[in-house]
């Protein structure tokens, strides 16, 4: 599991977040409850707009390729 997500995050969002400086990386993932924890860094640490970044860009394409994935939280 942790592959696949840290796959995703590789290929899909941190291209996305590198035109802003910044990038995400995998934390810890709970199966039993299908809550994600990433942390951002670079420009997306601590960037006022890292919320909508999260909620508009990351968490679509977390939900699009890994349905069993029930929230993404901000560590």
């Amino acid at each position: 599991m942790k592959d696949k997500i840290e796959k995703i995050i590789e290929e899909d969002i941190n291209p996305y977040l590198a035109m802003h400086q910044g990038g995400c990386e995998y934390i810890d993932f709970q199966e039993g409850s299908g809550i994600l924890t990433i942390r951002m860094f670079g420009g997306c640490s601590g960037c006022p707009s890292s919320q909508l970044t999260l909620f508009n860009g990351i968490i679509p394409i977390f939900k699009e390729k890994m349905p069993e994935i029930q929230d993404i939280l901000l560590d």
